[in-house]
């Protein structure tokens, strides 16, 4: 995948009388949805991580990323960058400039260069800091000193435009969400053990021959788990492989073959491998306009972090487990009383299981849960 070009755009807002107008400018104009964002460090930030954390947090995900780390550290930094490219995010504010170090200072310059942000430094004093001095010596910066030019850098091209819309609600609690229900996922627990390729192959569009193709979700499902999956993890492989097996059908082992190089944004297709042919082989399947956000943040999250695997690692099966269940997201269940000894909230296997006793016992199976139907799947959903 071919890196963005940087934009130049660095500039220092000085507030030498800390006046309450500049910060509080600055804080209107943060508006994710319409690609500004506004950093405000909380006074506990004292290190690069916990700056990466403050910026997770702004961007509206969750202020950590889950383990393991096999570099040691959480990728962070990585995670920020590749959601601000993905989210097309053009303007970044940093409030209180002149409390960060030069560690904290340049992890945001190679933002700035990572992603062609807009960057504004607050300054709430008359001079820079000798922290500051050191980080823009380098390159080019432009500075002003009064509110309406300050406020022009907030807001960039709109800063003629109305005011930002509100900031949106916080995310419900897990516990008050309803369960989306969605066959797409039936096969994402699967027995079937797909092959990923050591060698070239030649992929060809999805012809669903061994399974029927996943039904899509509704317009409703569909802006409900993408705000779910948006607000529920910072982890952009964690979000895209969902979003992946609910726009392919893939299953949990067909994931794991994806590379980098296998999504392709202008096309919005995904290419997933499968040499040994369990499912339907080397294939390039479609991606709907909604998940390609994640799919490109997942990419962009891949280069910056080297990751080999672009959407899961196989050990990452429980992990994408939990972060369904914990947003409600579910295949079809089995009806009252066979879900067996199963004790957690959703039955992952019900179908796969369905299917290996009717294949033992020589009789055909009945649509499971309702099957793949239309009105069955989407009325389990409301």
């Amino acid at each position: 995948m071919t890196l963005p070009a940087p934009r130049t755009g660095l500039a220092v807002v000085f507030d030498p009388g800390d006046d309450a107008a500049f910060t509080h400018t600055a804080l209107a104009a943060h508006a994710p949805q319409a690609s500004r964002i506004t950093l405000h460090p909380g006074p506990g930030t004292t290190s690069d991580t916990a700056l990466a954390s403050d910026l997770l947090q702004a961007l509206g995900k969750p202020a950590h990323i889950p383990g393991p780390y096999p570099h040691g550290r959480p990728p962070l930094w990585e995670a920020a960058a590749a959601w601000t490219t993905a989210l097309a995010v053009t303007r970044l504010t940093v409030l209180r400039a002149h409390l960060l170090d030069q560690r904290r200072l340049q992890c945001l310059l190679d933002l700035q260069c990572q992603t062609g942000i807009h960057l504004t430094l607050v300054v709430h004093r008359p001079r820079l800091t000798a922290a500051l001095h050191r980080a823009l010596a380098a390159g080019h910066h432009t500075t002003v000193h009064t509110l309406t030019e300050a406020r022009a850098l907030y807001l960039g091209d709109t800063a003629s435009s109305s005011p930002p819309p509100a900031a949106p609600t916080l995310p419900a609690s897990p516990a008050a969400l309803r369960w989306i229900t969605l066959a797409a996922l039936d096969r994402l627990v699967s027995y079937d053990s797909p092959q990923p390729c050591t060698t070239a192959c030649a992929p060809k569009p999805i012809v669903y021959h061994q399974r029927p193709a996943p039904l899509p979700p509704t317009p409703a499902q569909t802006a409900r788990l993408t705000d779910r999956l948006h607000t529920a993890t910072a982890h952009p492989a964690r979000a895209a492989a969902l979003a992946a097996a609910i726009a392919t059908g893939a299953s949990f082992q067909q994931l794991t073959t994806a590379h980098t190089d296998g999504f392709h944004p202008a096309d919005h297709t995904l290419t997933l491998h499968d040499r040994t042919r369990y499912t339907d082989g080397c294939a390039i399947y479609p991606i709907p306009p909604w998940a390609t956000v994640f799919l490109h943040a997942a990419t962009r999250f891949a280069h910056l972090t080297s990751t080999p695997h672009l959407l899961a690692a196989p050990t990452d099966r429980p992990a994408l487990l939990r972060l369904a269940e914990t947003i409600r997201l579910r295949p079809p269940q089995p009806p009252a009383g066979r879900a067996g000894t199963h004790r957690g909230p959703v039955v992952w296997d019900w179908r796969e299981k369905h299917e290996a006793l009717s294949h033992e016992t020589g009789q055909p199976a009945p649509p499971p849960a309702g099957g793949n139907s239309t009105a069955a799947t989407r009325a389990r959903s409301r």
